[in-house]
């Protein structure tokens, strides 16, 4: 290995200090500079109250948008809106705005104005952009922003464009982001929001920034104590508490109960507005809008006008709706009645008189004649804003907002009609050409329910299930897949398309009579007994209703298949099931041998009649799933049979019986400990110890069964259909963490290391010991975690049921692991202390370069085995055919030679990356960067060496040395 310079080190070291030195001074007088200019600028601009962006989609097949920044100034100030720079988030180059006049809101109070400015966009792909506006300055004197004159206003928006989000416009809000409020009264604002896409809306506090991630400096909440030196206990409106500032997160509403009568003057606030879809099957945040408002607080004796709204309604689309809005003001001054919702765009909608100051009471009348077009499923929210006129000083506003739901008409389903073994459905073309589809509900036997009003769509656990959709102008269907001897009834759900969706009101139940079983009828399949290898399965059946044309003796074949859906293809008769003509009408079979622990079954009977087959429907056996949870367990079970296992009638009948008993016990041991009405809980049940009084404890097994009782809905079949679940035990959670994992890796020994290296894994091992309040009991498993260096993320790699892992498969031995562990509660331990293993970078370049042909130190390279610098007996021609396993070049990822005569010139350079063509050996021939032979002599190099290891702050390391050139 080549001896390390200390002197060339040293002047190195020094003029990389000296450089270093120099270029933070020139940082330091520019940072200045600039700060000087900003001063200077910001001096000049005194106006910006509030604002907001708003994005719009133009086109959903391209990806262009809208973008409109508002804005409320100041209009005391002669500085006009614009000079900011809104940002794109896309990495284009920001656009500088024009000036823009403002337009004076003298409605919005003295010295308020308003200006806009919209540009239009394309983003270069699908992302997530944050579109940002920055301009100089706030209005002077916000009371809890220091120094607001010289500090910069700022929003933004973000945005989603995806194809699997689909078209995206951000909310827009309708109410302007000014406000006036008296002290001492609580004040009220809401923007109004409402999203064009009918996404969910949510809204929640922020600080107001100054830049994109930079929160303005020196904020306070308008609550603060500071703002209420002697009054802050009883600074609330009613003067028994101290004040707050909040915004209710569904309906917007911001609440400031109540500005100080010791600090009057501005405030400015923020919150985002975000909005939510429904993205294959999850909720997905898909942006958000900031508004930076303004509440100007002025000395007033004024009391809160006072609106009197409707309740919330539903009705159905072509319903006229006619309602009042009062409006009063208990001291008697004019008020004023504003409302915003998208629906007044609609010429269907009026609110009469206008929004003008007139005499307390007001009553502005409210009309709309609805329409399928208004269907939707989430509610048309209108909001509405009162605000009165005192004499003297500024009037105050109250806010409500309405909620108003438009659903579809329900469907008109005329008949069921059994029809050999199918049941046709007929139905009147339905009243709303816009649906986008009939969805076709069904269930065996009757549930004969009345929605509610306004009740849309299939009710909850009604037992009823989706068996297709139609096209909105289909009028009739015809039911093919049917199970023999079954009643099934039908009803009719009419759905409308996105973005709005919506859904009609259910139709009336229709129901057709029970068919002539023709097959076998399974009634029965049932958990007699649950073990892993030894247990069984009760099943019972029905021959076929009309045995005119059996021969007798009926022969019967069962057929088994693992899971509850799988179809049973194994055969587990050996010989027939023989039933005589005078046996009973049900015959059994159990069926032994099986895990019914572990597994649930499927079966189905075959009739053997002459040479043809005639099979049953499957049934599958009823599973239950215990769920632990804290101080009680949750049991869910399923099962897949041909008849339904929520018995709308007799009330009885709709009771599944839970068993409880203790680990060990038998299905006989069991005791009978609660019934559930399924037809209101579903197929779940909570045991929170409310049998006996007596709290779960988390430290016990509990063991459960359940017994289900259905009904084909025929009279011909016995009813209930009772079937037992298996046995499953399990214990509630608790909140004790696992004890935190003690992680060792051991060091690598390099001296083994070849050349040859394609197979890297690492061993990890770790150990568990109690400390404190942790547990080590209940351990489940242990999650490992991998960051390729000690400047990346870590990632979850593998779990592990033991105290050691192997993470194969690795592109080099580097990285770092921390382990935690999990146990059955799903608490997670601490992570164990970060360690880190490490390559074994190695780099060696020789002294000696004889360019004379003789295929021996012909080139100057790195050692190591390379495939174009090996003899056909792989033989090093580098190292005279001898090979050094221990000094070949390993992990090094860049190389950076260069090569000085001995009077300091720099004859050669090289520069090599590995895995290109310029690789990392060098392979010079002694010639100079021209292409000349340098003469024999010695040479000086400095190689700056490039490795791969776990820490990249280690990863260049310099290697200076000597080779000499003989001819």
């Amino acid at each position: 290995m080549l001896k390390f310079n200390v002197e060339y080190f040293n002047d190195h070291l020094r003029d990389s200090v000296n450089n270093f030195a120099t270029n933070i001074i020139k940082l330091l007088f520019s940072s200045l500079l600039v700060a000087a200019m900003a001063v200077f600028n910001q001096a000049m601009a005194t106006h910006l109250r509030a604002g907001e962006i708003i994005v719009r989609r133009l086109d959903c097949s391209s990806l262009e948008f809208e973008i409109t920044v508002v804005v409320y100034t100041d209009t005391g100030s002669d500085v006009k809106f614009g000079e900011g720079f809104l940002t794109f988030g896309d990495g284009s180059d920001p656009v500088q705005l024009p000036q823009i006049e403002n337009t004076t809101r003298s409605d919005l109070g003295d010295e308020v104005g308003t200006a806009s400015f919209t540009i239009t966009h394309n983003f270069p792909s699908a992302g997530r952009y944050k579109i940002g506006y920055q301009e100089p300055n706030r209005n002077e004197g916000i009371l809890n922003i220091d120094n607001s004159v010289n500090t910069t206003f700022y929003v933004e928006t973000e945005i989603i464009v995806g194809a699997i989000i689909g078209c995206n416009n951000s909310p827009v809000l309708q109410i302007p982001p000014i406000d006036r409020a008296c002290p001492g009264v609580a004040f009220f604002h809401n923007p109004g929001a409402y999203d064009p896409d009918g996404d969910s809306l949510s809204f929640e506090m922020v600080i107001p920034k100054m830049d994109q991630g930079i929160n303005v400096v020196g904020y306070e909440d308008p609550d603060d104590n500071i703002f209420y030196p002697s009054t802050y206990g009883q600074g609330n409106e009613t003067a028994d508490g101290p004040p707050s500032i909040t915004i209710d997160a569904a309906s917007g509403e911001l609440k400031w109960d109540a500005p100080s009568f010791e600090r009057i003057g501005e405030y400015n606030v923020a919150f985002v507005v975000k909005e939510f879809r429904l993205v294959a099957g999850q909720w997905r945040q898909i942006g958000y809008v900031t508004r930076d408002m303004q509440i100007i607080v002025e000395d007033c004796e004024n009391e809160r006008p006072e609106l009197e709204i409707p309740e919330d309604i539903c009705v159905e689309a072509g319903e006229l709706i006619q309602e009042t809005i009062i409006a009063t003001d208990p001291d008697g001054d004019p008020v004023k009645v504003e409302a915003a919702s998208p629906i007044f765009s609609d010429p269907d909608v009026s609110l009469d008189p206008d929004s003008v100051f007139r005499s307390s009471p007001l009553n502005v009348d409210f009309q709309w004649a609805t329409e399928c077009n208004d269907i939707r499923a989430e509610p048309y929210q209108v909001f509405f804003k009162v605000t009165d006129d005192p004499p003297e000083g500024p009037g105050l506003p109250t806010f409500a907002t309405w909620n108003i739901t438009i659903v579809g008409p329900a469907p008109e389903l005329v008949a069921a009609t059994q029809e050999n073994q199918s049941i046709v459905l007929d139905w009147t073309s339905y009243s709303c050409a816009n649906a986008s589809s009939i969805q076709i509900w069904r269930r065996v036997d009757s549930n004969p329910y009345v929605p509610e009003d306004c009740e849309t769509g299939i009710r909850e656990n009604s037992g009823y299930s989706l068996i297709t959709e139609v096209n909105p102008d289909a009028v009739t269907y015809r039911d093919n897949d049917l199970a023999p001897g079954a009643k099934y009834c039908y009803r009719l759900v009419a759905v409308f398309p996105d973005p709005f969706g919506g859904e009609s009101i259910v139709s009336d139940e229709v129901c057709a009579e029970p068919s002539l079983a023709t097959e076998p009828v399974i009634t029965k399949v049932s958990v007699a007994v649950t073990d892993e290898t030894n247990g069984q399965i009760q099943l019972e059946w029905m021959p076929p209703f009309d045995k005119g044309d059996l021969t007798y003796p009926l022969q019967y074949k069962i057929y088994r298949a693992e899971g509850q859906s799988n179809t049973p293809n194994t055969l587990i008769t050996p010989t027939n099931i023989v039933v005589e003509a005078t046996d009973p009408e049900l015959t059994t079979f159990t069926d032994t041998g099986l895990n019914t622990k572990d597994l649930a079954y499927n079966y189905k009977v075959v009739l053997e009649d002459g040479s043809d087959e005639i099979e049953s429907f499957p049934a599958s056996s009823v599973r239950l799933t215990p769920v632990p949870e804290l101080n009680r367990i949750r049991l869910e079970w399923d099962a897949i049979v041909p008849w339904t296992n929520y018995v709308a009638s007799p009330p009885e009948d709709s009771r599944h019986l839970i068993f409880r008993g203790e680990e060990g016990d038998t299905e006989d041991e069991l005791i009978l400990i609660d019934e559930v009405d399924v037809i209101e809980n579903g197929f779940v049940y909570i045991d929170s110890g409310q049998f006996n009084d007596t709290p779960l404890r988390d430290d016990r097994l509990y063991c459960y069964r359940v017994m289900t009782k259905g009904t084909y809905g025929n009279p011909d079949i016995y009813t209930p259909l009772e079937n037992y679940s298996q046995i499953i035990c399990a214990q509630p959670t608790d909140t004790v963490a696992p004890c935190k994992p003690i992680l060792t890796l051991q060091e690598r020994d390099c001296s083994d290391i070849g050349c040859d290296l394609n197979d890297f894994s690492n061993e990890i091992t770790w150990e568990v010991e109690f400390v404190g309040e942790c547990k080590v009991e209940d351990l489940l498993y242990y999650e490992i975690f991998y960051a390729s260096t000690t400047e990346s993320e870590f990632e979850l790699v593998g779990t592990s049921r033991t105290e050691s892992f192997t993470h194969n498969n690795l592109n080099s031995f580097k990285g770092c692991y921390k382990v935690r562990a999990v146990d059955r509660s799903g608490n997670v331990s601490e992570f164990s202390d970060e360690s880190c293993v490490d390559n074994c970078p190695y780099y060696e370049l020789p002294n000696l370069l004889t360019p004379n042909g003789d295929q021996c130190n012909d080139i100057f390279s790195a050692f190591g085995k390379k495939r174009n610098l090996v003899d056909e007996n792989g033989q090093s021609l580098n190292s005279c055919g001898i090979i050094d396993e221990s000094k070949c070049a390993r992990f090094v990822e860049a190389v950076d030679f260069t090569v000085f005569n001995r009077w300091g010139g720099k004859v050669y350079e090289y520069k090599g990356v590995a895995g290109t063509e310029n690789g990392i050996y060098i392979d010079w021939d002694g010639r100079d960067n021209t292409g000349k032979a340098l003469s024999s002599g010695v040479y000086y190099y400095l190689a700056e060496v490039t490795f791969d290891v776990v820490d990249p702050s280690q990863a260049k390391k310099q290697i200076k040395g000597w080779v000499q050139i003989m001819r």
